[in-house]
């Protein structure tokens, strides 16, 4: 007999009881389709998590003050150990050739207000350098440039999400009004393109609000000098010339920077260098873990559907001991009988499999209309992956049914009432 039609005779006997076959294969269905949700989640974190990470540059490094390793990060202006000249000298060619562009930063807290609206944000003074090294384009209106800079001009930039805040109700244009920020006035010159996520130093992208370094220092945080008058930064984004110079660039600004600091060589630096693909990487793994297990737990369920699949089997078998009979009788070998009965159960995990997965794929939409963000992908692995298991469920928890069936002794089977 050929397979196709030991397939034909396992539906035909499956669709006898259509209602106990459909309760068999719910635990298959939600395990399968547990799986597929949790694994296509996973892979739209780590798709999410990669973009963000990319969207605040390309070929980043970031050298923040205090050394993470030992938890310490400087806060205030006393633990603030990066200086405005130290972003000068990592700028500087002969310092660290594969540096392409420095973006120096000073992040802060202020209370924002438009009309009646006063909020709460993250304030960051800037440089021109910082728009194409952050890849922060303006949506419309002028970045920060130069002139600004030199003449600590009280101009500022909108994240989109602040713009549409301020500015939606009163359905006014942003540009050219006049925002304050800790009771300074300041000038819209432009409004940022929106950016999406969380990530990088300042919390969310598009609810944040540059202004020129140098009016960040001198006019909203005075606190960022150290004992020597020297203005005193949160970061240092540096853009590295290509992909494979980033561990040679993070060398020479470490080297610079402890020169610069006189640190010893034996004592621990004041500085951290963390690479951008490093936190590609970490991050990478992280979620890949996760997923992993999470898919995991979900794939408890298909074990519990492999125990309810050998259990009507078992029943099944029973239900069926005189047409066993009756085929051995006639000459069915203990192969045949084997066959018959293991085609069942594997067919009964297919279906559930298949089932499944349509209903796993319909979680993860689901999932994806609810974060915006967040796009599910569902894989062709994990579709492989979720029913190529529960097929081998199937044919695992059918063994010990059919290999009962097929060792009834054929006289006692037609004997059986």
């Amino acid at each position: 007999m050929s397979i196709v039609e030991q397939i034909r005779l396992a539906l035909r006997a499956l669709s006898v009881n259509k209602l106990r076959s459909t309760l068999t294969m719910l635990g298959i269905i939600i395990g399968v389709g547990a799986v597929i949700t949790l694994l296509s989640v996973g892979q739209g974190v780590q798709a999410l998590v990669a973009d963000q990470l990319q969207s605040i540059g390309t070929n980043l490094l970031f050298v923040v003050p205090g050394n993470l390793d030992r938890g310490a990060m400087g806060r205030g202006s006393s633990g603030l150990t990066l200086s405005l000249k130290d972003a000068e000298a990592i700028a500087d060619p002969f310092n660290v050739p594969d540096a392409m562009g420095v973006a120096p930063e000073v992040m802060g807290s202020a209370d924002v207000s438009y009309g009646k609206i006063t909020l709460r944000l993250t304030v960051s003074g800037v440089t021109p350098s910082y728009e194409w090294v952050r890849n922060f384009p303006v949506a419309y209106g002028n970045f920060i440039d130069v002139t600004d800079v030199s003449t600590q001009a009280r101009v500022a930039l909108l994240g989109s999400r602040i713009a549409e805040r301020f500015f939606e109700e009163s359905d006014s244009y942003p540009i050219g009004a006049t925002i304050k920020i800790n009771n300074i006035p300041f000038k819209v010159i432009g409004v940022l393109q929106q950016k999406g996520g969380t990530s990088g130093p300042g919390g969310n992208q598009d609810e944040t609000i540059l202004v020129p370094l140098s009016t960040a220092h001198q006019r909203l945080f005075p606190r960022f000098y150290n004992r020597q008058g020297e203005a005193m930064l949160s970061v240092v984004y540096v853009q590295v010339v290509s992909e494979n110079r980033m561990e040679a660039a993070a060398e020479q600004i470490g080297e610079l920077l402890r020169q610069r600091h006189a640190i010893r060589f034996q004592d621990e630096a004041d500085f951290t260098v963390i690479n951008q693909q490093d936190l590609l990487s970490i991050f990478g793994q992280i979620t890949g873990v996760l997923t992993i297990f999470l898919g995991a737990i979900a794939g408890i369920s298909l074990l519990v559907g492999g125990i309810g699949i050998m259990n009507i089997m078992l029943v099944s078998v029973t239900e069926r001991t005189r047409e066993i009979g009756l085929r051995k009788a006639v000459g069915a070998k203990r192969r045949h009988i084997l066959l018959q009965f293991l085609i069942e159960s594997v067919v009964l995990a297919v279906i559930g499999g298949l089932l499944g997965v349509v209903l796993g794929a319909a979680g993860a939409f689901g999932i994806s209309r609810l974060q915006s963000d967040l796009h599910a992908v569902v894989t062709p692995q994990s579709i492989l992956l979720a029913t190529g298991f529960s097929a081998a469920v199937g044919l695992f928890f059918g063994i010990y049914p059919a290999t009962r069936a097929s060792r009834l002794n054929p006289i006692e089977a037609l004997r059986y009432e």
